[in-house]
């Protein structure tokens, strides 16, 4: 695709989001490496050791990237909306987290 589709909106993207996140396995690792994110910023923020933010950032991407490169098979769509799929990111742990999309 040549031409990257312009979103207005967070809620025009999430639906975007999610179908290039329809593979379980993906699915699993985002939540995964987004779960070790929150609790490596919990930590840095409990402990004042700021370098476990990045630890937790390289975490949640590294499992991210693996579930799209081995698994969905697609470009994480972080190289092109980083702040939208950072926020679909979050949206879809939530929604995982309270049944609303199975893991």
């Amino acid at each position: 695709m040549n031409e990257t589709k312009r979103y207005g909106t967070f809620a025009d993207f999430y639906p975007f989001y999610l179908s290039e996140h329809s593979n379980r396995t993906c699915r699993r690792l985002h939540f995964a490496g987004t779960t070790i994110g929150l609790i490596c910023l919990i930590a840095a923020v409990t402990t004042g050791r700021l370098w476990y933010v990045l630890v937790g950032l390289g975490a949640g991407y590294l499992f991210a990237w693996i579930g799209h490169f081995f698994f969905e098979r697609n470009r994480p769509a972080t190289f092109t909306y980083p702040l939208y799929s950072f926020i679909g990111d979050w949206a879809m742990w939530r929604d995982i987290l309270t049944g609303k999309i199975r893991l």
